[in-house]
This record gives structure tokens, C-alpha cells and sequence, in this order.
């Protein structure tokens, strides 16, 4: 019994079907690779943060400032840490607490500026002083806080508006320039030596 060579097209065939194969393993194999990263103005986060509380330490490590967010998501690209609806609280050299909120906030490579924006505010309890403003920026290594956007500073009964505002923390000072206006009512008090 003699066999049968195989014919011209069933070996076609067969090689067809051996190249098929190995393109289709070849395929699987790139599929099972990790695509980019999405590209995008900041890219993909590499984590997000629920009821996040941030802790940041001076040199001598001691607590300095704190951040509270419901929702907080770090992308490596950038390495910002974008959050909502922060609340701030900062130690200045002297331990005084200084409060801080927006709508929302960045945290600048390695965690420094601190950017609140919308509805912006700074309070400092102990003067009883609140500023108000679109755009806060901090810097908790030199303690300076300042804004680029219009403010209102109050400690109740004045107020004062202007274009820019500038406080150093440590230092217990504060700057409110360009187009200020201000309401400083008279004091109606009865003065006890007349």
C-alpha cells in the first residue's frame, strides 16, 4: 500500500493555518501587556483617598498641618494630590491655629503649595479675622499665604476689599493691596472718663 503525498494545496492549507496560529498567539501575548497611561492633562491617578485626614511635620516633627477631605486622588504624572472640599487647619511658630476650606484644593509636588479654590477662606481665631476670596494659595515652609483674586477681610464691624492679600503666618502680619476699599464704622461706645 503506497500513501498518498499530499497534495499542493492541502499543504497550502496547513501553512496557512500554522501562520493564522502563530499570529493569533502573538496577538494574545501584546494583549496581556498594560496599555499606556490615559493620556490626558494630568493622567491617570494612581490612587484616590476616602475621609482622608493628611498630616504634614516641621523639621522638628511636630504636627503643623492637617487636612480633612471626603475624597482625595494623587496622580504620578504630576505628583499633585487634587481634594475636595478641604478643611484646613495650620500651626504657625507661636502653636497658633489658623483655619482654611474651599471647594477644592492641590497639593503641589511633595505636598507643597497647598491651593484652595472656590469660596476660599482663611480664619484666624485668635485675631478674629476671616478672609474671603476665589484663589488661597499657602506655602507651609515659609508660612505665607496669599491671594492673586479679589478678597474681603473682616474682623467684625470692618471690612476691607482689595485686589491681592498676602499674611505671614509666622510672623503675624498680613497685606491686603491694589484698589483697596474699606468700612471702619465709628466706635459708639461711652467713653467711662467723660
Amino acid at each position: 500500500m503506497r500513501l498518498r503525498r499530499p497534495g499542493f494545496r492541502t499543504g497550502l492549507l496547513l501553512l496557512l493555518l500554522a501562520l493564522g496560529g502563530a499570529l493569533t498567539m502573538l496577538d494574545l501575548r501584546e494583549a496581556t501587556r498594560p496599555g499606556p497611561v490615559p493620556e490626558g492633562e494630568t493622567g491617570e491617578p494612581d490612587y484616590f483617598l476616602e475621609n482622608a485626614r493628611l498630616t504634614r511635620f516641621d523639621d522638628q516633627g511636630r504636627p503643623h498641618q492637617r487636612l480633612d477631605t471626603p475624597r482625595l486622588a494623587h496622580t504620578p504624572l504630576d505628583d499633585i494630590t487634587r481634594v475636595e472640599r478641604p478643611r484646613v487647619r495650620l500651626l504657625d511658630a507661636s502653636q497658633r491655629t489658623w483655619l482654611a476650606s474651599g471647594d477644592r484644593g492641590v497639593l503641589g509636588a511633595g505636598g507643597n503649595p497647598l491651593t484652595l479654590s472656590g469660596n476660599a477662606r482663611l480664619l484666624a481665631p485668635a485675631e478674629r479675622w476671616q478672609l474671603d476670596t476665589e484663589v488661597l494659595h499657602f506655602d507651609a515652609d515659609s508660612g505665607h499665604a496669599w491671594s492673586d483674586t479679589p478678597a474681603l477681610l473682616r474682623q467684625p464691624p470692618q471690612q476691607m476689599r482689595g485686589e491681592r492679600f498676602d499674611a505671614w503666618l509666622h510672623d503675624n502680619r498680613a497685606r491686603l493691596t491694589d484698589n483697596v476699599r474699606g468700612y471702619h464704622p465709628p466706635d459708639t461706645r461711652e467713653d467711662p472718663d467723660s
